[in-house]
């Protein structure tokens, strides 16, 4: 389940964008009233995408959204003539106030698709660390060796590296991935 941090200084709000969200399925929404617990949550919690106002006690939304530069992605509700404030930046998804239901999630939906596209990479880096561990405890070769190895199986194999990695895991380790 993907999570979602809801940065509101009201409450009421973040508890309204939290119900919207989770109705529809899927996503589990933390809530935070200030920039600095958004960043405690962030460092502590892998989240997919913060949905915000554009200020909080602590700071504005744009000052929180570049401390989470390459992060979740952000979106930010809020009236026009403050969304015209901010700069656009790749990641940050701004939707004027007042909202209609589909604005939000749609809007969700997309802070979602960046932030997860950030993390694939890492994740993909993680599975092609993992099957050359396998193969070097269970071949006995070094990094350099398991890593060519991998690559040989790739090319042989016509697959990216990490689908590759995946494979060797999931099926001669016999280790189930998810």
């Amino acid at each position: 389940m993907e999570r979602v941090a809801a940065v509101f200084e009201q409450e009421r709000t973040a508890q309204k964008i939290k119900r919207l969200v989770e109705s529809a399925g899927g996503r589990q929404v933390l809530c935070c009233a200030t920039a600095a617990e958004a960043r405690l949550l962030l460092a502590r919690q892998r989240v997919a995408a913060v949905v915000c106002g554009y200020k909080f006690p602590d700071g504005t939304a744009e000052e929180l959204f570049f401390d989470l530069r390459d992060g979740p992605g952000m979106l930010l509700l809020a009236p026009e003539h403050l969304l015209v404030l901010c700069r656009d930046s790749p990641g940050l998804f701004k939707r004027s106030t007042p909202l209609r239901r589909s604005d939000v999630l749609d809007g969700v939906g997309e802070a979602v698709r960046w932030g997860n596209q950030l993390r694939r990479p890492a994740a993909e880096a993680e599975l092609i660390r993992r099957a050359k561990e396998w193969l070097m405890e269970r071949y006995g070769m070094d990094e350099e060796t398991a890593h060519r190895a991998l690559q040989k199986r790739s090319m042989d194999q016509g697959l990216r590296l990490a689908q590759t990695a995946r494979d060797l895991l999931e099926r001669a380790a016999g280790i189930a991935l998810f």
